[in-house]
Formats: structure tokens, C-alpha cells, sequence
């Protein structure tokens, strides 16, 4: 791993120093003025929902909390994006919150059922602090978080299924949701629930002034909270690379290299099939087929590697195949390497940060306890 750590701690730092630029881009006059509004709000709401990304659980702290020594309202800690966790390692961390008295909860946005489940979770809340002797006819929640971290969709989905369920007409509302991060610049406001009222709302992704923790940085960029061009996609792609190398994820796709190729196993399909699949577009990697090469490539690549993965000359020599393999199945036309390999290392990321190459949990709950 020692490869891992040495890219971890040069994206560490090349975060780490664009945060300390006058010109920073994440902590613009919009981000201090939500730090004041939120700060302001906080005291007022009911329930203060911090929504943290499953994969990075304590990365994606959000530091603000900590001004508020004795916290005013009752806080839930989410883990959003449970899909793209190791679901074992969630389970250790919602253990590990459970056991320092967090009232805590694991999510997936996109997931109908899942934010459903949260809903009916929320709406229990709600009731305990009405028998707790809450009079107001209203309840406010406001949803917190660093960048990227899925707190809009969340927004949406919550607000989307609450009236729903409420049966409540008229026209909806919708934050922006974007996969870049620092989209989100207001407060808004999205009804979730109806007998008694229910609101939350949404606020703007808020980064400390100054990211000083070059690990801590590494992991914020690799799953999408920083701007990819702060650090380079290409350096990224490698990073994840490294971690794929290193893990038995890729284990799982050894089926695909059973006895026979896998494209010696689609040419036995129907026709019908074929056909469709010619009228695919062959450059959109989102598609099955592509994504099928791509992990029968990097588990052929991983496989045949006879080197050791410890030494950073190897683990180089390894992604540069990896590389070079992966410009064929996805696809990448012949032209200059930098232009090429920026390229696939876009896709490569997409592909991560969707799931469609495995379930990568950044920190482990064994690593903080041995701290």
C-alpha cells in the first residue's frame, strides 16, 4: 500500500494548498454567508440531520457542529450513498456510532423503499418529541453536510415520497441536485410531511476555511466532494486503481474469465440480442457490457500481475497496463496518451463513484480503534 499512501499524500497536499489560495474555490463569499445563516438557524430547528457519505464516515464530518459545545437540538447522523459501502464495514460503523450514543441511520437517496424506511424513521422522531411535550403544530429539520454528499437528493426524495404519502396536490418543489460539488448556494425549504407539519431544509455544502489533513483530503477528493480538477482525474483514476489492486473485490469477477471469453460467451446469444447490442452506443460506458469488460479487464490485469504490489515501481508498472488495457474496452480512440488517459480516467471514476466497480469503504472502524 505503500504506492496508495504516497498518491493519497500528494492529492492530500495538492488539496491541502489550493485551500490555503486566496482564491480558493470552495470557500467563496456564498459558503461564509451560509456558514452565518446556518449558524443562526441551528438553535431554531428542531432536528438537525448531518448527512455524512457512507464511504468516508468521519472525513465527512462536518465541522461546523463542533461551535455548538452543547448542542441545542436533537442531532441523527445519516450515512448517505449506502450503496456504493462495503456493507459489512457499514454495519461496523453504524455499530460504532450506536455504541458512542449517536442516533444514527444508513440511506440510499435514489433507493424509493430506502428513503421511504427513513421517512417512517423521521416521523417516529417527530412523534417522541411531540410526547416529550413539543407544542408547536410545525417541525423543522435541517440537513447538513459537506459537499457532494447527497444532501438535495436526499431533500427531493424525502419531500417527493412525504407528500405522497400526505396526498398532497400542487406543484413540487425541487433543489438542485448536481454531481458537482458546491451547487447548492440557499437555504431551502421542502415539505416532507403533513399531521403535523414536517419540513426540512436544505443548505449549501460547507467546508472548513482551510483543509489542513493531507489524508483526510485524499479521500474527500477521491469520492467527489472536491472539484476533480483541483487535483487531476488522472491522479484520482490511479489512487482508485491502487485501491482496487489492493483489495478482494475484484475477486468477485472471476466468473467472468471462466473456461471461456467473455466475448466467446456473447456470441452464443440470440440474434435478437446481438443486434440490439450493435445498436448501442459504443463510446457510453455506463453501459452492461462495456462495465463487464472493464472489470474482466482489470481482474485479468490483476491476476497475471507477478510483481509486488508493496513496491511502488511495481504497483506503477501494473496501472499503466491497466491503463493501456482500459483505452481498448472503453473504448478510447487512438491519440495522444495525456488526452487518452485523461479520458479513461474519467470513465474509470464515474464508474467507482456509481458502484459499478465494487463497494470501497474508505475507513475501517479497526483502524480507529487501534488509534
Amino acid at each position: 500500500m505503500a504506492t496508495a499512501r504516497r498518491i493519497a499524500r500528494e492529492i492530500g497536499d495538492a488539496v491541502s494548498k489550493a485551500s490555503k489560495n486566496p482564491n480558493r474555490r470552495w470557500y467563496g463569499p456564498h459558503m461564509a454567508a451560509a456558514v452565518r445563516a446556518i449558524s443562526e438557524r441551528v438553535p431554531l430547528v428542531d432536528f438537525v440531520i448531518e448527512i455524512r457519505d457512507a464511504r468516508i464516515p468521519l472525513s465527512s464530518e462536518y465541522e461546523l457542529l463542533r461551535k455548538f459545545p452543547h448542542f441545542p437540538v436533537k442531532r441523527i447522523v445519516v450515512l448517505n450513498k449506502m450503496e456504493l459501502a462495503d456493507p459489512l464495514e457499514l454495519k461496523n460503523w453504524m455499530d460504532y456510532f450506536q455504541e458512542r450514543n449517536y442516533l444514527s441511520y444508513a440511506v440510499n437517496s435514489h433507493n424509493k423503499d430506502c428513503v421511504k424506511q427513513f421517512l417512517n424513521f423521521l416521523q417516529s422522531q417527530v412523534r417522541e418529541l411531540h410526547k416529550s411535550g413539543h407544542s408547536s403544530h410545525t417541525t423543522t429539520m435541517m440537513l447538513l453536510g459537506i459537499p457532494n454528499v447527497g444532501k438535495s437528493a436526499l431533500a427531493n426524495s424525502l419531500h417527493q415520497i412525504g407528500r405522497i404519502s400526505a396526498a398532497e396536490k400542487g406543484k413540487l418543489k425541487h433543489t438542485t441536485v448536481s454531481s458537482q460539488p458546491g451547487d447548492t448556494k440557499d437555504i431551502m425549504s421542502l415539505k416532507i410531511g403533513s399531521h403535523p407539519n414536517v419540513y426540512v431544509l436544505d443548505t449549501p455544502g460547507i467546508f472548513p476555511p482551510n483543509l489542513l489533513d493531507a489524508k483526510i483530503c485524499s479521500k474527500l477528493a477521491l469520492t467527489g466532494a472536491i472539484p476533480d480538477d483541483i487535483v487531476g482525474e488522472i491522479e484520482l483514476a490511479r489512487f482508485f486503481l491502487t485501491i482496487i489492486n489492493s483489495s478482494n473485490e475484484y475477486k468477485k469477477w472471476a466468473k467472468l474469465c471462466k473456461s471461456q471469453d467473455l466475448t466467446e460467451t456473447l456470441s452464443n446469444e440470440s440474434s435478437e440480442s446481438d443486434a440490439k447490442r450493435k445498436r448501442q452506443y459504443a463510446t457510453d460506458h455506463t453501459q452492461d457490457f462495456i462495465v463487464y469488460d472493464v472489470r474482466r479487464v482489470l481482474y485479468e490485469t490483476i491476476t497475471a500481475f507477478d510483481g509486488n504490489l508493496e513496491d511502488e515501481i511495481s504497483m506503477g508498472n501494473l496501472i499503466e497496463t491497466q491503463f493501456a488495457a482500459l483505452r481498448t474496452v472503453l473504448r478510447v480512440s487512438e491519440e495522444a496518451s495525456e488526452f487518452a488517459d485523461m479520458r479513461v480516467a474519467s470513465k474509470v471514476l464515474n464508474l467507482y463513484r456509481t458502484g459499478r466497480l465494487g463497494h470501497y469503504t474508505l475507513e475501517h472502524v479497526s483502524a480507529v480503534s487501534k488509534s
